[in-house]
């Protein structure tokens, strides 16, 4: 074989591996039904903070709206600063 020949040979079979790495990471990204459905809350739902956290507040005071919710399971609420836990809220009933 012609040495051009090679190399274009060498480079398709780079490609395509190349591709389809590519394809098969996309592939795995891929966020299963199952993990959409366990979220622990939903934009526009109200979570109250737990007592501890803001003593000599009614329930009401404690309670705001979810403006935002972040990959890593946090979320953003309307009224309060910063990025929020799971723990630092009332379980939902």
């Amino acid at each position: 074989m012609k040495r051009r020949t090679k190399l274009l040979l060498k480079s398709a079979a780079f490609g395509i591996g190349t591709l389809g790495l590519g394809l098969w990471i996309k592939k795995r990204k891929r966020p299963s039904a199952e993990a959409q459905q366990d979220v622990w809350v939903r934009p526009g739902q109200r979570l109250t903070f737990r007592a501890e956290l803001m003593p000599g507040r009614s329930a009401l005071e404690r309670t705001f709206r979810v403006r935002k919710v972040l990959p890593n399971g946090r979320v953003v609420l309307d009224g309060v600063g910063g990025e929020h836990a799971e723990a630092e809220f009332e379980s939902v009933r």
